[in-house]
């Protein structure tokens, strides 16, 4: 059964561009996929990159008013964070003041807000910027929950869907909502309701839609990875639990974030919650949570007084560079390439897909410094390679081969490195896969569903597993980028201590079912499977409908070496990929493709 191509309306459009455009004769797609395709991909281009602003939960929790929104508003302006594009002011929990069961009006506090909320969205608008709301999923909200606020309970969206997205968007005239689930949660709500998220938070989206508003920005806030749907339901979605003001907190989000890159594309987000930046972490944690956020392209919420902030809190803000890779049109998530004695080096592309301009992060959460070597070519860059320190906006030079840097605990070093040569990503991590049912809510042995976990015997310290036993889930790489297509070896690095089978296949085309059996848990072993890429990105899957698949480290893909030769004639256009004597890919090689396994002499 081949892959379901319906699944990927969502990649930006440059790809699906430069990758379908070489299958239309094939035709594994058809021109209403085709269309659906572009048509997603241009709404999503309009929303812009991740959410920038305030919010006021961090430092607030439900103990806000008018006059404390309306001044931080000001403060966003005052202090220039607005100019490089802090543009969203979010009222969190805390405004309720209850709900007329009989009419269904939502009751706002009138304490805290004697004028209503229209009065501070308009406020908010006045001074150039977006307003954003609250709600929950279910009847009561977090606060009612967690803070004994009475007066929050059933002022959530369950059975007043429609009702309060039009208060919020049409009356209001609000941008923005997150809508939490305390109150759809059986576990965390005085009622006892058990909702399905997927219904609840597809029909909320469906309601603002309703009001006729096209750029309401829909932040679910499950505290896990809710599952793949949420892509076609949300601008953004939360991943992990709650931050809070503390680097445990900061490194534990991060830790579960550096595996979810896959699930960031064509302008929706993984969000890694709300910024601690200038509470009281130390300023190399501040630096390593604002940077990694930008470079992992998480929405950018400040959490902390911004009327009382510290000068070196608003410059780290403030940096124009770090911003920049946050907001890239790209919209990618920065990957795990490589770890270097103990650290993560993480990598994105920034400007053009598959250009010589990438960006780079060397992070290390350890509790001791460390030296770290970051190698080119570990990051797909070859030749002269000039080096940008992000952090400090400076220049280092030029390097070649690698460059090496002593990282303080808990920091980060961002570069942007621009090469004179690009070249095919030859490893590509699990964890840089996508399982097409993947969630984070439900126990993965008994729903059968596919997970990512950290295995110290694996190649970039994580693996993925418990796939198979369904179609959906597989491992699936949908960026696999080939310069002129053609035969190529695909190694796959898995662990299984029983005999398993992987079925592969290659831009919807099955190619072979391997059994696989590495002799233990912990042992990684290889298979080789022939396979065929195309010209441009191809999407690689392994799959197992019908048992389990082994775990999976990690795929490599590497051109065939050709294995016999013809002499060059004139006749005989020599402008096909080139080897080195030793089969890599280069641009000073010996040796050219003829076609199949013949090669021409130069």
């Amino acid at each position: 059964m081949g892959f379901d191509y319906t699944r990927l309306t969502h990649i930006h459009d440059y790809t699906i561009t430069k990758y379908y455009s070489n299958r239309m004769n094939k035709k594994l797609l058809n021109a209403t996929v085709w269309l659906a395709l572009l048509t997603a991909c241009s709404a999503s281009r309009a929303q812009n990159g991740p959410t920038m602003g305030w919010s006021s939960w961090n430092t607030y929790g439900v103990n806000i008013n008018e006059s404390l929104i309306k001044q931080q508003a000001d403060a966003m302006v005052s202090t220039g964070l607005k100019d490089v594009g802090f543009n969203h002011i979010n009222i969190d929990d805390g405004f309720f003041g209850g709900r007329n069961t009989e009419t269904g009006e939502l009751i706002i506090h009138p304490i805290r807000f004697p004028n209503g909320l229209k009065t501070v969205a308009d406020y908010i608008h006045s001074k150039g910027l977006k307003a954003g709301i609250y709600s929950d999923a279910g009847a009561n909200t977090c606060g009612n929950m967690y803070n004994g606020d009475e007066l929050s309970i059933n002022v959530g969206l369950y059975n007043y869907d429609q009702h309060d997205a039009d208060y919020y968007f049409k009356e209001c005239g609000f941008d923005f909502i997150k809508v939490d689930f305390c109150g759809g949660d059986a576990a965390q709500n005085r009622q006892n309701l058990s909702l399905n998220p997927q219904t609840r938070y597809t029909a909320i989206s469906q309601a603002i839609k309703n009001t006729g508003r096209d750029d309401v920005r829909l932040n679910v806030c499950r505290w896990n990875y809710p599952g793949t749907w949420v892509h076609d339901v949300a601008f953004s979605w939360r991943t992990t639990v709650d931050i809070y003001n503390s680097w445990n907190s900061v490194k534990g989000i991060l830790a579960e974030n550096l595996y979810l890159s896959a699930y960031c594309y064509d302008g929706r987000f993984n969000d890694m919650d709300m910024l601690e930046v200038g509470r009281s972490m130390t300023e190399e944690e501040d630096k390593t949570h604002f940077g990694m956020w930008c470079i992992m392209t998480s929405p950018l919420l400040i959490g902390c007084d911004m009327s009382t902030i510290n000068s070196s809190t608003l410059e780290l803000l403030k940096n124009e560079e770090l911003i920049a890779l946050n907001q890239d049109q790209l919209y990618q998530q920065a990957y795990v390439a490589a770890i270097n004695n103990g650290c993560h080096i993480l990598v994105k592309d920034i400007e053009e897909l598959g250009g010589l301009k990438r960006a780079v992060a060397l992070y290390n959460p350890s509790d001791t410094q460390k030296k770290v070597t970051l190698t080119f070519p570990d990051i797909d860059l070859s030749g002269n390679v000039s080096l940008r320190d992000v952090y400090e906006k400076t220049d280092l030079g030029t390097f070649s081969d690698k460059y090496e840097v002593t990282i303080p605990a808990h920091g980060t070093r961002i570069y942007v490195a621009e090469a004179e040569k690009r070249l095919e990503r030859t490893r590509y991590e699990a964890e840089t896969a996508y399982i097409s049912d993947y969630q984070e809510l439900k126990n993965n042995q008994t729903e059968k569903t596919g997970i990512y976990e950290a295995a110290s015997y694996c190649s970039a310290g994580f693996k993925a597993g418990w796939l198979g036993y369904s179609e959906a889930n597989d491992l699936l790489w949908r960026n696999v980028y080939s310069e002129n297509g053609g035969d190529y070896t695909l190694s796959i690095a898995y662990i299984c201590g029983e005999s398993r089978n992987i079925t592969v296949s290659v831009n919807g085309s099955k190619v072979k079912t391997v059994s696989c059996n590495s002799g233990g848990w912990s042992t990684v072993t290889k298979k080789n499977v022939t396979i065929q890429l195309e010209k441009g990105n191809n999407i690689i899957r392994l799959s197992n409908s019908s048992n389990w698949m082994p775990d999976i480290d990690y795929i490599e893909v590497n051109p065939v070496i050709p294995t016999s030769v013809d002499r060059v004639t004139d006749n005989i256009s020599d402008s096909g990929r080139m080897y080195d004597l030793n089969g890599r890919v280069t641009d000073k090689g010996k040796i050219v493709i003829k076609n199949g396994n013949k090669i021409l002499m130069r």
